[in-house]
């Protein structure tokens, strides 16, 4: 079995560290400065960070320069997400040094393009799965109530390595994950899930980490620990007992 992942979120909106809820851009909390905050992480033990363009994500703006700034100020494996959706957003997000790009549910309206990129770049490209309601729900994207499941299928079968799994009602909340979600999707699938939305405390990881049987591999996780929650150190002690 893999060693089971926390990816702790530094998520840039106008080149400041925010935590949006529910999807929502205007109703995220700033944290200040995104380097800063990986830079803690990375002295808290963290392994891996998840490092979001927001603006990006919402086609209303660009940090790329601050995302190469935060990339190359740390010595963690970074994934790397955010509007990756198309030819020119995909070479750019290659072009750093980050160690792995997430491609956005929007691209997944284009799934021929999305398998043959997983099928190109293998490891180095996950699938992001943000869900509402049991449909894909991509944000920033115009078209909504995908089919997760067909989608799932699709990717997998086209050898997708990973898949971050959010349900996007839950991001931001505090009110623990979608766990009959990630349990639906890994009876689909044999690509490992990484856990993302609503984790509030160690006996939700817990749960998670019970999961690796079916599949979850990882969880990201941001707010919890912005608000103090509980602590990067208590949670990879968790993960590494």
């Amino acid at each position: 079995m893999s060693k089971f992942e926390l990816l702790p979120a530094v998520d840039i909106k106008d080149g400041r560290s925010v935590r949006p809820k529910q999807g929502s851009v205007v109703e995220g909390t700033t944290y200040g400065s995104p380097v800063e905050c990986a830079l803690d992480f990375q002295k808290a033990g963290a392994k891996w960070l998840h490092l979001v363009d927001i603006d990006a994500a919402y086609g209303v703006g660009s940090n790329s320069k601050l995302l190469i700034d935060v990339i190359d100020s740390v010595d963690m494996k970074v994934e790397l997400s955010g509007g990756i959706c198309d030819d020119q957003s995909l070479l750019k997000a290659l072009a750093t040094n980050c160690d792995r790009i997430v491609l956005s549910t929007v691209a997944l309206d284009d799934l021929p393009w999305s398998c043959g990129v997983v099928k190109k770049y293998g490891e180095k490209v996950a699938v992001s799965l943000d869900v509402k309601d049991g449909a894909l729900a991509a944000r920033g994207g115009k078209s909504q109530g995908g089919d997760v499941i067909a989608a799932v299928k699709q990717l997998s079968d086209a050898g997708c390595a990973h898949f971050i799994v959010t349900d996007v009602s839950k991001d931001g909340s505090l009110l623990g994950p979608n766990f009959e979600l990630l349990e639906r999707l890994c009876a689909h699938t044999p690509v490992p899930i990484i856990a993302s939305g609503g984790i509030s405390s160690l006996n939700d990881l817990e749960r998670l980490l019970s999961m690796q049987s079916i599949g979850v591999t990882g969880a990201i996780v941001g707010k919890a620990l912005y608000e103090g929650s509980f602590t990067l150190a208590a949670a990879l002690d968790l993960i590494n007992s």
